[in-house]
């Protein structure tokens, strides 16, 4: 099935025209998978990290309906992927793939313009059900199963080469 026509859009940074009301898309799509449909509470959806973060959207062409999104975050030696959320209607056109791979090629300019030009780990806290889905793109179990939120979760990490 192919997908509908769609961009995909890195939210401008903080103090940058338009990140407010493109962020607020990308929690709208957010609060719907999370909170609506997986009935994760409302009040953990939004964190202090949000803030500055890096957020991309992924939105239905001409309509601009947003759809998916996905969140990075920069830490000390590493960048997390997490509020990967696609609307369930969106699923079958394979969107989380192309967040994913719009995360990761964000992650590897940012590694070069930060002056790392070797690998990027990147790590995730994914829900059990989808490790299969970020094994895909190279990401492997480590540790336990945890619990986040009530929900079973495995860490999942990735090292990219940041020269791809």
């Amino acid at each position: 099935m192919d997908a509908p026509q769609h961009e995909i859009v890195i939210v401008p940074r903080v103090g940058e025209p338009g990140r407010d009301e493109l962020r607020q898309e990308c929690y709208d799509v957010r609060i719907d998978v999370f909170h609506h449909e997986q009935q994760f509470p409302l009040d953990t959806e939004i964190d202090d990290l949000d803030s500055t973060a890096t957020h991309i959207l992924l939105r239905l062409l001409p309509s601009l309906k947003p759809v998916g999104t996905i969140r990075c975050t920069k830490h000390d030696n590493y960048y997390k992927l997490s509020r990967l959320a696609v609307l369930k209607d969106y699923r079958q056109y394979r969107f989380g793939r192309a967040l994913v791979l719009a995360l990761h090629d964000h992650v590897k300019r940012d590694a070069k313009q930060s002056g790392q030009h070797d690998s990027v780990t990147i790590k995730c806290h994914s829900q059990i059900p989808v490790k299969a889905f970020y094994a895909k793109f190279g990401y492997s179990p480590e540790g336990e199963e945890f619990d986040e939120e009530g929900a079973p979760h495995q860490l999942m990490v990735a090292r990219l080469s940041s020269s791809d």
